[in-house]
C-alpha cells in the first residue's frame, strides 16, 4: 500500500479517477422505470477511513469513481448510433453474457438497431485480416449465454491504433465496446487517445476480462467465480486418485501468469489442498525447506497422500533461457505443471518410495465453459453498466464495482499495474491456515501441529 502512495504522490496526473467525456449531454434519455443517477455522484475507493486519509494526501483529493448507471441525459443520439464489440485475448466463462447483455440493452432500454460484432479481436477491425462484421440483435444472442467462449471469436495482439480507427470511421461507429483483460485495454485507450487526437465523437468502453482477477480497482472479474468453482472439482478429483495409492500425489496447475488469485481461491472452496504454490511466493523444490522435503516430512508423519495446487507462472526461477512473448507481449511461462511431476516422481524413486504422481491441467476446460450462478449475473450488470456509460459520452474508462455499487474506472488506472496476492494479508493468511503448509515447509519439528 505505501509503495502505490508514493508512485501517486510522485505522478498524481497519471494516477487520476476523473473519467473523460465527449462533451456535454443534452438528450433526454429513452430510459423508463429508472432511477437516474445523480450528476456527479461518486463512490469513496475504499470504506477503510486510514487509507482514505492517506489516499486524499497522496492524490490530492478523495479517491472516488463516478457512479456507473443511466443517466437523464444522455451524450449519443440513439437513432444515430452504431456500436462495434469486440472479444480479445484469451477465453474467459461468460463473454457470451456479456454480449448477450450490451446488444439487449442497447436494444431494450435506448432502441440501438445498428449493432456488430467484430471477429477475432482487434484483427477484425483491421481490413487486412478481411474478417466481416457480423449484424447484432436480440434475437441472435437470446442463448449464447448457455455456451462457454465467445461467439465473436478472440485473438491476442494489437493491430495499428491509427487502422483500427480509420476502420471505426468508416464504419461511422460512435461506440466501441472492448471486453478483454489489461492487453487489450491498453489497446482500448490508445483508441480512445487517437479518436480524441483527431476530434472524433467515440465512446470506448471496456469491460474487464481476466479470468487471472489482475486488474485494478474494477472489483472480482466476470468468470473468476465460474473459474473457481470449476477448479474445485478438479482439485477434488486430485485428491480422490492421490488417496487411491501410497504416498500418492496430486498435482493440479491452475491458471495464473502473475496473480495466484484462482489457485489460492480454489484451495480455500475445496481445503483438501495441501500445498498451495503461487506466482508472488518465493518457494524452493531443493533443499530442507523445499517442496520435495515438505512431501517427505508429510509422508513421514503418517500422512499417505498430498494434494499440491500450483499457479502457472509460479516458479519461473527454476527455467533456464530466454523469455518469450505471445502477440499480447505477455511472457509465456514454461510449464511448472510438469516440471514438478518429474521432480517429484524422479524424488520418491531415488529413495526408493513407491509413490504415484497424477497430474491435471484443467486450464483450457475451466476457461472454456459457461458462467453460471452470480457470475452470469455479473456478466449482465457490467455490461448494462458499460452501455449506460457510452450513451452518456464516457470514453477511455472501463466499468467495475466497489461493494454493491458499479463504478467507472479510467482504463490507464485499471491497467497501471497488476493486481497481486498479498502474502501478509488474510486471503494468504486463510490459505496457509487451510493448507497447514508452512507446517510441512517448516524443519523445525516444534511447529505445534501437523495437519
Amino acid at each position: 500500500m505505501n509503495n502505490t502512495l508514493e508512485k501517486i504522490a510522485s505522478d498524481r496526473e497519471k494516477y487520476s479517477c476523473l473519467v473523460k467525456t465527449l462533451g456535454e449531454c443534452k438528450i433526454p434519455s429513452p430510459v423508463r422505470h429508472h432511477e437516474f443517477v445523480r450528476e456527479g455522484e461518486r463512490i469513496v475507493v475504499t470504506e477503510a477511513l486510514d487509507e482514505i486519509e492517506e489516499w486524499n494526501k497522496a492524490l490530492g483529493h478523495m479517491p472516488t469513481f463516478e457512479r456507473a448507471g443511466p443517466h437523464s441525459r444522455i451524450f449519443h443520439d440513439p437513432a444515430w448510433t452504431r456500436v462495434a464489440i469486440v472479444t480479445a485475448g484469451g477465453l474467459c466463462p461468460g463473454l457470451n453474457n456479456v454480449i448477450k447483455g450490451l446488444v439487449e440493452i442497447l436494444t431494450f432500454d435506448y432502441g440501438v438497431k445498428s449493432i456488430f460484432g467484430i471477429r477475432y479481436g482487434y484483427a477484425g477491425l483491421s481490413p487486412l485480416c478481411g474478417y466481416s462484421p457480423i449484424p447484432l440483435d436480440p434475437d441472435k444472442v437470446d442463448t449464447i449465454h448457455e455456451i462457454g467462449g465467445t461467439v465473436l471469436g478472440s485473438s491476442r495482439g494489437q493491430q495499428p491504433t491509427e487502422v483500427i480507427v480509420d476502420t471505426l470511421v468508416r464504419m461511422n461507429i460512435n461506440v466501441l465496446f472492448c471486453i478483454g483483460g489489461d492487453g487489450s485495454l491498453r489497446c482500448a485507450g490508445d483508441v480512445a487517445a487517437e479518436c480524441r487526437r483527431r476530434g472524433l465523437a467515440i465512446s470506448v468502453v471496456g469491460v474487464p476480462k481476466t479470468i487471472d482477477n489482475d486488474l485494478q480497482f474494477v472489483g472480482r472479474s466476470f468468470g473468476f467465480e465460474t473459474s473457481v468453482a470449476a477448479a474445485t472439482e478438479v482439485i477434488r478429483n486430485a485428491h480422490v486418485e492421490a488417496k487411491g495409492t501410497p504416498c500418492g500425489v496430486g498435482l493440479v496447475k491452475l491458471m495464473g501468469r502473475d496473480s495466484g488469485f484462482i489457485a489460492a481461491y480454489a484451495s480455500l472452496a475445496n481445503p483438501v489442498v495441501n500445498f498451495c504454490l503461487v506466482p508472488e511466493m518465493d518457494f524452493a523444490v531443493d533443499g530442507e525447506d523445499g517442496l520435495l522435503a515438505a512431501l517427505d516430512r508429510r509422508f513421514a508423519s503418517g500422512k499417505s497422500h498430498a494434494v499440491v495446487v500450483v499457479a502457472e507462472g509460479a516458479g519461473q526461477k527454476f527455467f533456464d533461457g530466454d523469455a518469450e512473448k505471445d502477440p499480447s507481449g505477455n511472457i509465456l511461462k514454461k510449464d511448472i505443471g510438469t516440471y514438478l511431476k518429474r521432480r517429484i516422481s524422479e524424488h520418491f524413486k531415488e529413495k526408493g518410495i513407491a509413490s504415484s504422481v497424477k497430474y491435471f491441467d484443467p486450464s483450457y476446460t475451466i476457461r472454456s465453459v459457461p458462467a453460471k450462478g452470480t457470475d452470469a449475473i455479473r456478466c449482465y450488470m457490467l455490461a448494462r453498466s458499460a452501455v449506460h456509460a457510452a450513451m452518456a459520452g464516457r470514453t477511455d474508462c472501463v466499468v467495475g464495482n466497489i461493494g454493491e455499487y458499479y463504478t467507472l474506472v479510467p482504463i490507464n488506472l485499471a491497467t497501471i499495474e497488476r493486481q497481486k496476492v498479498n502474502l501478509s494479508g488474510d486471503l494468504w493468511r486463510s490459505v496457509m491456515d487451510a493448507t497447514g503448509q508452512e507446517f510441512w515447509f517448516s524443519p523445525d519439528s516444534r511447529a505445534p501441529y501437523a495437519p
